[in-house]
């Protein structure tokens, strides 16, 4: 059966949108069925012709003809060789850079004539997400010589100069506009018989999970005396299990690893921080807080029942829609738990490990995603202490199991 015809794929959009990501997950994934993709980097064409720093951010102000002429020379290079890829061995050349005025994506299309081209315009609005991008950003090798602080401002300045000439595609015959954070697609004009396109659709609407570990944190002192809310610690047996986990994770590279803002968490996490220095980004994120109980904070089970025997009942004829008196429940927590996960999968892009310590209501609303429980059921899901589930989710693989560390 003859291949499709081939195809060229531009991302659009500013630095820390997510442009990157999408790529190499479109390259991983359709690299499995023997559709020969590259990627095509003008960062990585700069960083080849120009050994010295481009961190300045006076690189990338448009005012700067010298360096205008040279972003223009490296975009070039980067064309040519995407071309020269096509023309031999490759299916799919994914040309990776923000190609955000239309001069710019006028003359990729003056330098690529010979095949179709499909624009992927890659937005993310949430303020937070950016700020997290770039602090991320501004880790990387070529900021090395900055302290952190300079090299985000140098980041934010070079996004600065990209939003200021940003032009939406509006003009490209082929385009998607996809929202990042939530793989949705707000657009899309689309060619008939557009080769691959697809299989890519598909790609860029789906969740990519190579393996996450989701973790509940080991016992605390609320756990042994029934307690709801609080921000407690963990107990001496609780410490013991977080250390049984670290040691139970020796030889997996983790290099996120996301937490809620709670005591108990962020104890759970520390012997794998503390084994892995330098190795490992830790985001604790309120998303992941566990369930607020409101007015019952800090009480037992049992002083429920007595006190307010009519929450009691309440809860117990509808746990999932109920909701504590200045509190939350799961029906109401749901919406912030998700947005924590999408959060958590955004930041480590491609990474093939990332775990997420969480509670026993959030990590029963995480796995409702993926145990397809009706809703009255989820408040039951099994969450043991001493157990984690390691969790895959990809086009071609869908992996559940709950193991013992």
């Amino acid at each position: 059966m003859a291949r499709p015809s081939k195809l060229y794929i531009a991302m659009v959009g500013l630095p820390a949108m997510g442009k990157s990501t999408v790529g190499a997950k479109i390259k991983e994934n359709l690299e499995k069925d023997d559709i020969k993709v590259g990627i095509f980097n003008n960062g990585d064409v700069r960083r080849r012709m120009i050994p010295g720093n481009t961190s300045n951010p006076d690189f990338y102000n448009p005012a700067n003809t010298q360096a205008a002429g040279l972003r223009e020379r490296i975009a070039a290079v980067n064309f040519a060789e995407a071309k020269a890829y096509l023309s031999t061995e490759g299916d799919i050349a994914i040309l990776d850079a923000t190609n955000v005025s239309r001069k710019r994506r006028e003359t990729l299309r003056a330098h690529l004539p010979n095949h179709p081209i499909l624009f992927i315009e890659c937005i993310n609005d949430d303020p937070e997400l950016l700020a997290l991008s770039i602090a991320r950003k501004a880790r990387l090798p070529e900021f090395a010589g900055l302290s952190e602080a300079e090299a985000k401002k140098s980041f934010v300045t070079r996004i600065g100069y990209y939003r200021h000439i940003y032009e939406p595609p509006d003009e490209a015959p082929d385009l998607v506009r996809l929202d990042t954070l939530n793989n949705r697609i707000l657009s899309e004009r689309i060619s008939a018989g557009l080769p691959y396109y697809g299989r890519i659709r598909d790609l860029l609407m789906s969740d990519w999970i190579k393996n996450l570990f989701l973790v509940r944190h080991a016992e605390s002192e609320y756990n042994v005396r029934d307690m709801v809310g609080g921000n407690s610690s963990l107990t001496d047996k609780g410490r013991k299990q977080a250390w049984g986990l670290s040691r139970h994770f020796i030889g997996t590279p983790l290099p996120y690893i996301f937490t809620s803002t709670l005591t108990r968490t962020l104890e759970m996490a520390e012997p794998l921080l503390e084994t892995r220095k330098g190795q490992t980004t830790h985001h604790a994120f309120p998303e992941f807080d566990e369930i607020d109980v409101g007015e019952c904070d800090s009480m037992s089970y049992a002083e429920i029942e007595r006190t307010r025997p009519e929450l009691f009942a309440a809860r117990t004829r509808n746990k999932y829609n109920f909701v504590y008196p200045g509190g939350e429940g799961y029906a109401t927590m749901a919406g912030r738990v998700y947005r924590g996960v999408k959060k958590a999968l955004y930041l480590s892009g491609n990474s093939e490990y990332i775990m997420i310590i969480g509670h026993q209501a959030v990590n029963r609303m995480i796995l409702s995603d993926f145990l397809f429980r009706r809703a009255e059921d989820v408040p039951y899901i099994f969450i043991p202490q001493d157990k984690y589930f390691h969790i895959v989710s990809t086009q071609t693989k869908k992996l559940f199991e709950l193991r013992k560390f």
